[in-house]
């Protein structure tokens, strides 16, 4: 569904306070938040705390998600890795990318799956210190009992020699995690006060899951809206837009967007079912099949 510059058709310009749209097509907002609208803000601050929010919940989901011991299997060890910089301005996005690419040659070579989630983090001494926004990394890494985890900052062996370490910017720091997903929480507990982050960073990372974490992870990425009204595997997300798994309908949008000049107003389309159940669910028994 595509909306005018403002948001609105004309009628609804009028009925939310909205003037005229310009020659230039900008629109000088006079408008009133109703109660049954939502304001999302575009603040820096504002989106960085979004982010942060995200993060928390993406990596308390797939922490467990991952922990989850296989039918005859026992549970997964969890080690702790931390990866820290040498030099300040040494950061740069495609690092973590590559370590964890050596690291998945790794766990093919040993035969074991690849199955991780990190998260970036800003060091709040160094950025005291030097004023700068130094960032470092925490891994959760999931292997098999028996099989230990090499230190990230060290060659490995292989069947052709030695190879190169998974991390080589630095500094690694690896030990077995007692309560994993506590760990990486501990750490994004203060996250939220250090939203000074370098362009491109990304805040987490998560991978290895099998077909249900994968089905769990999408749903928690729904808007608020659609998972209020459906379980985990009843939505997927197209091209064009949310469609129902069963039938292929395509849903209409919850919400029309106005903009305003300190980001957008969302105003309901038709009332909204309330929040049933606490944390992921499935409609449907298959669907975590």
């Amino acid at each position: 569904m595509k909306f005018p510059a403002s948001g609105f058709s004309a009628p609804l310009r009028e009925a939310h306070g909205a003037e005229k749209v310009d020659a230039g097509g900008l629109v000088p907002f006079k408008t009133t938040l109703h109660s049954s609208s939502t304001l999302i803000s575009f603040a820096p601050s504002v989106v960085a705390e979004r982010r942060v929010k995200r993060l928390k919940v993406a990596v308390w989901a797939s922490g467990h998600l991952h922990g989850l011991a296989d039918n005859g299997f026992r549970p997964a060890v969890c080690w702790f890795v931390t990866l820290t910089y040498a030099e300040a301005d040494a950061w740069r996005p495609e690092h973590v990318t590559r370590a964890l690419q050596v690291y998945r040659n790794w766990c093919r070579s040993v035969g074991v799956a690849c199955r991780y989630t990190w998260v970036a983090e800003i060091q709040p001494k160094r950025l005291a210190s030097t004023g700068k926004a130094v960032v470092h990394y925490h891994l959760l890494a999931w292997l098999p009992p028996g099989v230990s985890m090499p230190q990230w900052d060290r060659s490995t062996r292989s069947r052709r020699g030695l190879r190169p370490p998974f991390w080589v910017h630095g500094m690694s720091n690896t030990q077995k995690a007692v309560a994993g997903v506590g760990y990486l929480m501990k750490y994004l507990s203060k996250l939220g006060e250090l939203t000074r982050f370098p362009k491109g960073l990304r805040l987490y990372g998560i991978g290895g899951l099998d077909a249900t974490g994968k089905s769990v992870r999408r749903w928690y990425n729904l808007p608020q809206w659609c998972k209020n009204e459906y379980g985990v595997g009843d939505v997927i997300r197209k091209a064009c837009g949310l469609v129902l798994q069963d039938t292929g309908e395509v849903l209409e949008p919850a919400y029309c967007v106005q903009r305003v000049p300190s980001g957008i107003l969302l105003h309901p389309l038709r009332a909204l079912a309330e929040r049933f159940h606490v944390g992921a669910y499935s409609s449907y028994p298959r669907a975590l099949a």
